[in-house]
């Protein structure tokens, strides 16, 4: 069985995870799962497993609810995914100021519709770029800041995990490096 590297990213609140990094890097190795890494205190975790991306999200969801308590949307994507992510930033001036660019990590695609409604609310410099399950927000005045982040997140109704472009850089090398 070919084993594939996954990173698993936990919606929080207001940034944080609630999830201990220690007890989180435990539970997840105890669930079968090799290679269990953790970034920093937002709890997102790298690790790996034979089982395709739908399986790792449901066991890590019961693992986590069932061992920790907690009920938030877990995104788990392959790692391959994860390198196609990045590489289809469309905004280049991400490498000068990585705070300004978010990177959202979707269930599904967006309703068409939706997306439309986006772009009518869409203010000053702001701009986002949706491609596939991924949206990239560019906040070049807000300095990683966003008004219009929140109304996004309204207006798309999905559960989607936002990183900034310095957090995505790293969940790759520590995905890489396990």
């Amino acid at each position: 069985m070919s084993k594939t590297r996954f990173i698993v990213l936990f919606r929080g609140v207001g940034g944080a995870t609630q999830l201990p990094v220690k007890k989180l890097r435990e539970v997840l190795g105890e669930g079968g799962f090799s290679g269990v890494a953790t970034y920093i205190n937002s709890g997102n975790a790298v690790l790996t497993a034979t089982s395709g991306e739908e399986d790792v999200r449901r066991r890590v969801a019961d693992l986590a609810k069932t061992r920790m308590g907690f009920q938030k949307a877990i995104m788990v994507r392959s790692l391959d995914e994860w390198e196609a992510m990045i590489a289809g930033n469309p905004f280049p001036q991400a490498e000068n100021a990585p705070t300004c660019v978010h990177v959202y990590a979707m269930e599904r695609e967006p309703e068409l519709e939706r997306v439309q409604a986006l772009k009518a609310l869409a203010t000053g410099t702001e701009e986002f770029r949706i491609n596939g399950r991924t949206l990239y927000l560019y906040t070049p005045d807000g300095m990683g800041q966003s008004r219009f982040a929140p109304r996004m997140e309204r207006t798309l109704k999905l559960e989607m995990t936002g990183r900034n472009w310095r957090s995505m850089l790293a969940l790759r090398r520590l995905a890489r490096d396990g």
